[in-house]
């Protein structure tokens, strides 16, 4: 066909001098072309893509056939969750939150004092939260005192910790304290390393209708490395009609030598 004829073959087509210029500087080959055959995707699906930032390696962790591996879950990770058709990224913390309402009245861990450094005078805790916790659990592990032959104590606070309260006969057992006392003659001279070790509950401390109740179990290495169990309740009959919000333990003189202190919370059910 002559040039002519060929000009006016693609004339007879409308494609316009505009159109063939998209072309100018294109080089792409047939086969590279050929990929597009078949698409049926629209602009608005294409531009779905627009902005993703994703490797081929990312966007293949959503493969089901993907290995799974043994990395630790520590708070603050997140995981891929479908909320309601639209899918979100969530803290693990807000999932064990969540386990917990659904298990009702499990128990969620709040803070640790860790190991207890030699020479620590108290440890107090301010983890109250009354919105999702009804009651609260502290767990004791060896905690061994400086000195020999001394008592393992608490005493709380209704102003997050500002002050604890010491006034006589606000802790009530059989008698008034100004203190709660869990033991006594806890053995701390050389080789007496096993301390107190025990539970200690507080049941609704946010209760602003009448005394506050406490329960405590506990096994100790007394003086002379003998052992003893106590349990008792105590009720706190100071600031009624306020919540309890901090909690202070220490021993009746010297410091702690060792051990450690973990408080959990009992979920609302």
């Amino acid at each position: 066909m002559s040039r002519q004829g060929k000009l006016a073959a693609l004339a007879s087509t409308g494609v316009t001098k505009a159109e063939l210029d998209l072309l100018d500087g294109v080089t792409s080959t047939t086969a590279e072309l050929n990929i597009t055959d078949g698409v049926t995707s629209t602009a608005a699906e294409l531009n779905i893509l627009d902005g993703v930032t994703a490797t081929a390696a990312e966007i293949n962790l959503i493969d089901g056939g993907t290995a799974r591996g043994t990395t630790a879950v520590a708070d603050g990770d997140g995981f891929l969750t479908n909320d309601g058709g639209t899918m979100r990224m969530t803290k693990v913390d807000t999932l064990a939150t969540y386990m917990g309402t659904k298990i009702g009245g499990g128990m969620e861990f709040i803070a640790s004092s860790g190991a207890i450094s030699n020479g620590t005078s108290s440890v107090a805790f301010t983890g109250f939260d009354a919105s999702k916790y009804d009651s609260y659990k502290f767990f004791f592990l060896y905690v061994v005192p400086v000195n020999d032959n001394v008592s393992f104590h608490s005493r709380v606070s209704v102003n997050g910790g500002g002050a604890y309260d010491s006034t006589s006969n606000n802790y009530y057992t059989t008698q008034g304290y100004d203190h709660i006392a869990f033991t006594n003659a806890i053995g701390g001279a050389s080789g007496e390393t096993t301390g107190a070790s025990g539970t200690f509950t507080a049941f609704n401390p946010a209760y602003t209708g009448g005394y506050r109740l406490f329960f405590f179990e506990m096994v100790t290495e007394t003086t002379g490395a003998q052992y003893d169990n106590v349990d008792d309740v105590v009720a706190y009959r100071g600031n009624e009609g306020t919540a309890v919000n901090a909690i202070q333990f220490f021993m009746s003189s010297g410091n702690i030598e060792s051990g450690e202190i973990t408080m959990f919370g009992v979920v609302n059910s």
